[in-house]
């Protein structure tokens, strides 16, 4: 059998294969963030697909951090009724799932807030005070708590993609001068307050994940020797994996080149060369790797060499999302295309998210 199909365990929690359904927005939840049962039926395909790891689509942890129109909260115990109707659904058909957490910082629909003051983009935003920061801290392990509640199998803090977290690692959006900004050591604080503030909350037997940039592909922001100093920090904490991902504030889709392995075996997998990098100071944490993954061949290749542990995707499980019954049954690659269709603005947010080609 394929090293693909085994079982593999995160701290106390055991998947049944290596991979991974990185978290994806499905906008359609209500106006107050509640999952409709579209979403609920959605990842019960996932669960019935043989996902091993579902990550939920990003959860704001208060109302000033959702990002998006139909995006679903975790803020509120109102939100916990139908999530644990999510969890139930992913459970009956044998997955795990994680509740990924989530503040939109600069990015708010209703309060532009982050590090310091930022201006560009089309948008201003304000700097936040240190006591909200720490009432921030304080939301994400509310909302960690009820993630238990809800039934999901453990958490992951999001802190890539230019959201909150990212924002205070980067240096191009993070300029305060006080103990939250400066040196690496201090953009590294709200992460590593709020990583603790959760694990203080769930204990040491509700596993604590991680989604974090191995490079925001900006000239002015987090790069790959920052993200493994902060990698290597918050695995020693005891972190019990960590997803690497890129792509921040301030992204050159110029400068993504450097995140690629000279492995001609790992090209597909864009950020392979960076990842190498970040494994090698966090072993034994386990990993996973997202972004450009489509061939078992690669898959493989990704494991046998201790590049990672665990195979994560998105697009290609919104075509397939049975596609790891597919691979078990021989089918050698996804057949998404990467066309983006699935993203477009003409259609992301205004529909149930799916493939918008012929399957």
């Amino acid at each position: 059998m394929s090293v693909l199909f085994e079982p593999f365990r995160i701290g106390s929690m055991e998947i049944r294969n290596r991979f991974v359904r990185s978290a994806t927005t499905s906008y359609w939840s209500d106006e107050r963030g509640v999952v409709r049962p579209e979403i609920i039926d959605l990842y019960r395909r996932l669960a019935e697909g043989g996902v091993g790891l579902i990550v939920k689509g990003h959860l704001y942890v208060t109302e000033s951090g959702k990002v998006h129109p139909g995006m679903a909260g975790i803020s509120s115990d109102a939100h916990v009724p139908m999530l644990k109707r999510l969890t139930d659904a992913v459970h009956e058909h044998g997955g795990r799932i994680v509740a990924q957490l989530n503040h939109a910082g600069i990015h708010s629909l209703t309060d532009r807030a982050g590090p310091s003051e930022y201006r560009g983009d089309g948008w201003e935003a304000r700097a936040l005070s240190p006591d909200e920061i720490w009432g921030l801290v304080e939301a994400f392990g509310d909302a960690a708590e009820r993630a238990v509640a809800a039934g999901f199998d453990g958490v992951q803090i999001h802190g890539a993609h230019g959201y909150l977290i990212s924002q205070f690692l980067s240096r191009l959006v993070n300029r305060r001068t006080d103990e939250w900004g400066g040196s690496l050591e201090n953009r590294m604080r709200l992460l590593l307050e709020v990583y603790d503030e959760i694990r203080g909350r769930l204990g040491a037997g509700v596993p604590v994940l991680l989604k974090m940039n191995c490079d925001d592909f900006s000239p002015d922001g987090f790069t790959v020797e920052e993200s493994t100093r902060v990698a290597e920090a918050i695995c020693r904490r005891g972190l019990d994996a960590i997803e690497i991902s890129g792509g921040g504030v301030g992204r050159n889709p110029e400068l993504m080149a450097r995140a690629r392995s000279r492995d001609p075996e790992l090209e597909e997998a864009l950020f392979a060369g960076h990842a190498e990098r970040i494994r090698e100071a966090t072993k034994p944490t386990p990993t996973a790797l997202v972004n450009g993954i489509r061939s078992r061949r690669c898959m493989e290749a990704i494991i046998r060499k201790g590049v990672a542990d665990l195979i994560s995707m998105s697009r290609p499980f919104i075509r397939e999302p049975d596609l790891v019954k597919r691979l078990q049954a021989g089918q050698e690659a996804a057949t998404c295309t990467t066309c983006n269709a699935c993203r477009s603005r003409t259609v992301f947010g205004k529909m149930m998210l799916r493939c918008h080609l012929e399957p």
